[in-house]
């Protein structure tokens, strides 16, 4: 099979970091302006389509040739831009970008080329930036450019021809990239998640435009209102602004804060004996806070001409584990609702009605803030059907570790807050009831279940919450003693995966344990072998010394909290996490191809969770949608899945 590598340069109107791709391609003003390209590492060649060359014909049956391989970095752009003039099949291409997540690389080319220490001469130019800016976006009218909206080729012939030979580069570093890891197959159940996921992401999902037009306007009215009052009450110009507000409190008060963050205003606003006045303005300031509608104007900038939302996922954007991550909207993080009267508060925002929100419901931007999730409804005529797995990764991590007391417990109630309670105070179950003193134990035992099944301690309890539910501080260490004394296989699981890890490491050899899951030394990677074969890679690994003095793997990585690439450090509980999450993700991408299967539409999903939208007289049920979800793959025999759902005309958290 030939291999077509593929790098494109284009123009559009839309801006394609806040608007997304698909409504990019399709503005009227969208072009291809270079279509760089090689088959199988021959040199590169490039067509310059804006001076009026043509794809040559061959070029263009090969696009649509399932023989032939099309591949590109971040391919799904490459797809969705010549989908907009030719015709070409998701399946038949291959994703560098994509390729390198598998393999725990950075995504971006030129971090990439970079990581993998490409020579300079195969590394993604660093003009590109300013030369994109140039040619592929419109710019300000100003006397100097004679009043013009866009930089065309002949504006500047000289960086025109640098713009071609970064389209040229660009190919050459994929290629590069493509050849090295090759070495490491993308395994093909991947590639056909990866190609679901692009039907997903093009069906996309409906909003109600309404409601975002309404829930702006509302907003745009309290937010003056608040800002007013601050006014009024400081005398500040920009209340909102952190040194003069700060500056302020300092001035009418004794308080000296080091800022004005969410934690810190808690605070003082707890403060029984604090000044009534600067209570009020912090007040203010939490309701400001609250009245963030970025998510609003994220789906009003995104929605294209038929009212859909696309491309709100990204296949493998989480590092390693293979999850998900959200695009444009940031689905992944959407704010939870409570309340029960949600359709009285939706159709009140639609039509404006800021009064009769605050006189029912008292709190204007948090109403808003709950109803985000309901701006997302199936087309008319049709209905959602949500689903969600039960605590999954807890019902994974238990059949990984072999701790049957909870086995048991997921193949019959399920009620794992109240067993794991039970199991670390030895209280019998059925004492743990609302009504009984007992029942305080809950709590407990949720807390527990949350931040400790990866070797967290105390300072994970407290980054749960322990401490806002009324648990005090000395009694965190017993929490941790009794729930790591009821679960000693998931204790003896940790440890078990880091020695595995270590000698792996140390002495390349190739270690199986029980459940399913190999440690492999494949190169310049450490590979953890999941159940379903897919591979978790940790680049360049070596022992070190952690900061207890312990040796500990370490291997080059994206630092989820810097998100720069560095040097990372790991250990069993870490890794632990990273198999579970992983195995959770392989259970979620087996029940997405049994819904695709079995005819359902996925218009999104989040975490552990899937929006499926349904004809209302088509007599599919949640029934139907629960059952292909919870069909095992044959790797996962004996897993206690359990899933549970509803129906709806918006999304909510039911």
């Amino acid at each position: 099979m030939r291999t077509l590598h593929i790098d494109l340069e284009t123009f559009s109107d839309v801006d394609l970091t806040k608007a997304g791709l698909y409504k990019y391609v399709q503005s009227p003003a969208f072009e291809i302006l270079l279509f760089a390209y090689s088959y199988d590492y021959e040199p590169v060649r490039i067509i310059d389509l804006a001076t009026g060359e043509k794809i040559p014909a061959g070029i263009v049956r090969d696009l649509s040739d399932p023989n032939v391989k099309k591949t590109a970095h971040n391919a799904a752009f490459e797809i969705n831009c010549l989908k907009r003039f030719f015709s070409t099949e998701i399946y038949q291409w291959h994703c560098t970008m994509v390729h390198a997540y598998y393999c725990g690389l950075p995504g971006q080319l030129g971090q990439l080329g970079k990581a993998l220490g490409l020579p300079e001469s195969r590394q993604k130019m660093a003009a590109g930036k300013q030369l994109i800016k140039y040619f592929c976006m419109p710019c300000t009218p100003t006397k100097n450019n004679y009043g013009r909206t866009r930089n065309r080729w002949y504006h500047d012939k000289q960086k025109w021809e640098l713009f071609k030979s970064y389209c040229i580069r660009d190919v050459e570093t994929e290629m590069a990239i493509h050849k090295l890891l090759e070495k490491h197959p993308f395994p093909e159940t991947e590639h056909f998640n990866w190609v679901l996921d692009q039907y997903i992401n093009l069906n996309g999902a409906a909003v109600d435009q309404e409601l975002i037009s309404g829930a702006l306007a509302v907003s745009d009215q309290i937010q003056g209102e608040l800002s007013g009052r601050a006014k009024k009450i400081t005398g500040l110009d920009n209340p909102n602004s952190v040194a003069q507000l700060k500056q302020w409190i300092g001035e009418n008060s004794d308080l000296e804060l080091e800022d004005l963050k969410k934690q810190t205003v808690a605070e003082v606003l707890a403060d029984k004996s604090g000044d009534a006045l600067i209570k009020e303005v912090l007040r203010i300031r939490k309701e400001l806070g609250k009245t963030s509608v970025k998510k609003y104007e994220a789906m009003e900038t995104c929605v294209c001409e038929d009212g859909r939302i696309r491309g709100l996922l990204q296949f493998y954007g989480a590092n390693r584990t293979g999850r998900w991550a959200g695009r444009l909207v940031q689905i992944q993080n959407l704010p939870r609702n409570y309340i029960g009267t949600l359709d009285t508060a939706r159709e009140l925002v639609k039509k404006r009605q800021t009064e009769a929100l605050r006189a029912i419901y008292g709190n204007v931007p948090d109403i808003l803030s709950q109803l985000i999730r309901t701006a997302f409804v199936p087309r008319p005529g049709y209905k959602f059907l949500v689903a969600d797995f039960s605590a999954i990764e807890a019902r994974v991590l238990s059949w990984l570790a072999g701790e049957q007391w909870r086995l048991d417990v997921f193949k019959t109630h399920g009620k794992i807050y109240e067993a794991s309670a039970s199991a670390m105070f030895g209280v019998d179950i059925d004492l743990i009831r609302k009504g009984n003193p007992e029942y305080a134990l809950r709590g407990k035992g949720k807390i527990a279940e949350l931040a400790l099944g990866y070797q967290g301690g105390k300072g994970s309890l407290i980054s749960m919450g322990a401490l806002n539910m009324g648990l005090a501080e000395e009694e965190l260490p017993d929490i941790v003693r009794r729930w790591r004394g009821s679960n000693k296989r998931i204790v003896g699981f940790w440890k078990a995966v880091e020695q595995y890890a270590l000698d792996t490491v140390r002495h390349g050899v190739t270690g199986y344990m029980p459940c399913g899951i190999a440690f492999d030394r494949d190169g310049d990677y450490l590979s953890i072998i999941l159940p379903s074969k897919r591979r978790l890679y940790y680049y360049k690994p070596e022992i070190r010394q952690n900061d207890l003095g312990r040796d500990a793997i370490h291997f080059r990585g994206v630092d989820q909290k810097t998100k720069k690439w560095g040097m990372i450090s790991t250990y069993g509980g870490k890794l632990t996490e990273n198999i579970v999450q992983a195995v959770a993700r392989d259970l979620l991408a087996n029940s997405l191809m049994n819904l695709y299967r079995a005819g359902f539409v996925i218009d999104f999903h989040i975490h552990d969770e899937v929006i499926l939208e349904v004809p209302e007289d088509s007599g599919r049920t949640l029934e139907e949608a629960i059952s292909c979800m919870c069909l095992l793959p044959g790797w996962a025999a004996g897993l206690p899945l359990d899933a549970d759902g509803f129906e709806s005309y918006y999304y909510k958290k039911d």
